[in-house]
């Protein structure tokens, strides 16, 4: 009992770890009066001074538990090397605050967000405050030294996010996109617990945007898989959806991948406020359009196809609309398309440095839709009368049947001596027996219904 009134008048107490209660000393007046004292030795030019008077003034308010005096100190000391612009003396004074032994976290957090607006703009969380060249310098200077300070301390992780793109922004400015990268790569936003969903979104993409600067493909592509797909579907992510598989583009377009940037198009087409706007949706459509036709044939590219045909909206695409109803149709496509040079005039020709690739991977697409089409109707076949067919030689139409066999899209088999095509595949032994006992079981079957018949027959007369 004697330990827990041991303070006396003015004075209360707080646990410690011992179980024991730490003395509280109300420092408040005290306070009030030195940092009159402060600000009166900064007027006659004494900074120093008036540091070392609030410094030995934060240490009794720190070791007495005094916090609101303790954090009333510490900003009172970073207000005074503000006040006459001593860059270096800030620096020094906030650094040394924070690093002191038991320092409060709530003094610590204080300090991070006092100074936060003097290196960034407080109307725009992320970005760097607009200084004159001159200030430039002691502006990056203290963003980093606000950024080691909140190195591991969770309680500040939203100022050390805000802190790190602040400084990956001012590399970017500077022209060094390598190193802003790699300091946005330091932030594993996604495990941080005091950003909003929103927030982490908006720094991830961020994360992609330079790494795909830095054309680090690897590295954007372990990004972009921490975006929650889910989330993206929500009313209030359209931008950050539309944003992100803009992204994605960049990435698919660099592993030429025709039937992701289909998919990442057809995702931007599908977003609401995208389909507000006619100039968008014709746009991302017409995309979508164009890699399906470019993408290798499957079930799920034949899928997406028969969706996009069945979309009101494609009537209003004549040239999108005749392009998948060639794909689907089963029947030979002459090429060039009677409206291709106009599909070249589309956006995505004109922004991709991949237009020559995707013109020859289109005539490419077209021959193997050919010879899919040719093998529904013929068993066997001449190669010089398929070639005439699909217009090409003899040497072409043999590599691409090669190597639509390779890649498993095609069963056939080439004689070149009798120049015969044949694409009926050989069966196995197995296929064989399994089809021969089937044929027995079925005849068997016809012989008891037969006999059947004639006993019924026989019993009727």
């Amino acid at each position: 009992m004697a330990s827990a009134t041991s303070g006396g008048i003015g004075a209360s107490g707080s646990a410690t770890n011992d179980g024991q209660l730490e003395e509280k000393v109300d420092l408040s007046k005290e306070t009030d009066d030195k940092i009159v004292q402060a600000q009166t030795l900064l007027a006659s030019g004494s900074l120093k001074e008036a540091l070392a008077l609030l410094s030995a003034l934060e240490k009794r308010c720190r070791t007495g538990n005094d916090l609101p005096s303790l954090i009333k100190t510490c900003e009172a000391s970073l207000d005074l090397c503000a006040e006459v612009q001593d860059d270096v003396a800030l620096r020094a004074t906030i650094e040394t605050l924070c690093s002191r032994r038991s320092q409060k976290t709530q003094a610590v957090r204080s300090m991070v967000q006092k100074a936060l607006p003097w290196c960034m703009d407080p109307d725009q969380t992320y970005v760097p405050l607009k200084v004159e060249a001159s200030q430039k310098e002691a502006r990056d200077k203290l963003v980093e030294c606000l950024r080691d300070i909140t190195d591991g301390k969770i309680f500040l992780e939203a100022e050390r996010a805000r802190l790190t793109r602040g400084l990956a922004t001012i590399k970017e400015q500077d022209g060094d996109i390598a190193e802003a990268a790699n300091v946005l790569q330091d932030v594993h936003v996604e495990t941080y617990g005091s950003l909003s969903k929103r927030e982490k979104i908006e720094f991830i993409l961020e994360q992609m945007r330079l790494t795909l600067l830095k054309q680090d493909f690897v590295r954007a592509a372990i990004v972009a898989g921490k975006v929650n797909q889910k989330f993206l579907k929500e009313e209030s992510m359209q931008d950050y959806k539309v944003q992100y598989f803009q992204l994605m583009t960049q990435y698919h377009s660099h592993d030429k991948n025709a039937f992701e940037l289909a998919k990442d198009y057809h995702a931007m087409y599908s977003t609401p406020q995208v389909l507000e706007k006619e100039d968008q949706w014709k746009s991302y459509l017409q995309s979508s359009i164009l890699f399906l036709a470019l993408s290798e044939h499957s079930l799920e590219q034949q899928q997406m196809l028969l969706q996009i045909q069945q979309d009101p909206l494609l009537e209003k695409l004549e040239i999108g609309k005749s392009l998948i109803e060639s794909l689907l149709k089963q029947e030979i496509v002459n090429w060039p398309l009677p409206r291709f040079d106009e599909i070249q005039q589309w956006d995505v020709y004109a922004q991709n440095d991949l237009g020559d690739h995707w013109s020859r991977m289109f005539h490419r697409r077209i021959i193997q839709h050919n010879v899919r089409v040719v093998s529904q109707y013929y068993t066997r076949i001449q190669g010089s009368r398929l070639a005439t067919l699909l217009h090409l030689s003899s040497v072409e139409l043999e590599h691409e049947i090669s190597q639509m066999v390779s890649a498993g899209m095609l069963q056939a088999k080439m004689n070149r001596p009798h120049d015969i095509v044949q694409f009926s595949k050989k069966k196995s032994s197995e296929e064989i027996l399994t089809d021969w006992a089937t044929d027995i079981d079925t005849l068997l079957n016809l012989v008891e219904s037969t006999n059947h018949l004639i006993h019924k027959e026989n019993m009727t007369q």
